[in-house]
């Protein structure tokens, strides 16, 4: 089986646009209007649909050691400002909270650990996010694992990403203020992101073309932006 020729979406600045779209709706919500879920709802769709790109990337790049330099690069470059935006009064207690560079970068290296069979990195990547503060934790890992082994059979792949989305369906409380309340029924706002399975499995053909530098620039900017918003409006 020839693992270049995905069968999955490969418009990938297309589907990195709208994540970044929905990413920043997400996080003007959890900060500006916690009352309104709708915004967490939403932002759902982001994190799959980055996890994705990144397995993309893992198949295609020239040179993964490159690859991986610029996540943390930026990943250390980010969490700062990630502190600022969400917890700008708590900064040393936030300090080992971290931001999604740092679960991508982790994620990307846990499944190139298990593409090329160095078990080691493998489990080390598991060992990382399950005993550090990482944000979204093992969810980058299974999402890539799932992309990257169903990477030719969209249909079992959108089907087991479902499922691993499903639990969201039960288990979570109604006190949870991003729950979906649906009479006397919650549901965890994760369920939200199976919206993001016709991006990732349905193929598109926008073309669209963005300089890989643009997304990378952007996530510290965005934060950057939201906490000097934060200081304007005294929040």
């Amino acid at each position: 089986m020839n693992e270049l020729k995905l069968k999955t979406n490969m418009d990938t600045d297309f589907l990195k646009i709208i994540a970044i779209i929905v990413m920043v709706i997400d996080h003007v919500g959890d900060v500006f209007f916690p009352q309104y879920p709708v915004f967490r709802w939403i932002g759902r769709i982001a994190f799959p649909i980055f996890c994705y790109c990144l397995t993309v990337g893992l198949l295609y790049t020239h040179d993964i050691k490159k690859y991986l330099l610029r996540l943390g690069v930026f990943a250390f470059i980010s969490q700062p400002f990630y502190i600022l935006a969400f917890q700008p009064d708590a900064f040393i207690e936030n300090i080992t909270n971290m931001n999604i560079y740092f679960t991508l970068f982790v994620s990307l290296l846990t499944v190139w650990g298990f593409k090329e069979k160095k078990w080691w990195l493998f489990l080390l990547g598991v060992l990382l996010v399950s005993f550090i503060n990482f944000d979204y934790s093992t969810t980058g890992i299974i999402l890539m694992l799932i992309f990257y082994l169903c990477r030719n059979k969209p249909v079992l792949g959108a089907t087991l990403y479902i499922l691993s989305y499903l639990p969201a369906l039960y288990g979570n409380s109604l006190e949870d203020p991003f729950a979906l309340i649906i009479g006397e029924y919650a549901v965890g706002f994760e369920i939200f992101s199976i919206l993001a399975v016709p991006f990732i499995f349905v193929k598109m053909h926008t073309n669209m073309k963005v300089s890989k530098w643009f997304f990378y620039v952007f996530y510290p900017l965005h934060l950057f932006v939201i906490f000097i918003v934060r200081i304007l409006l005294k929040i």
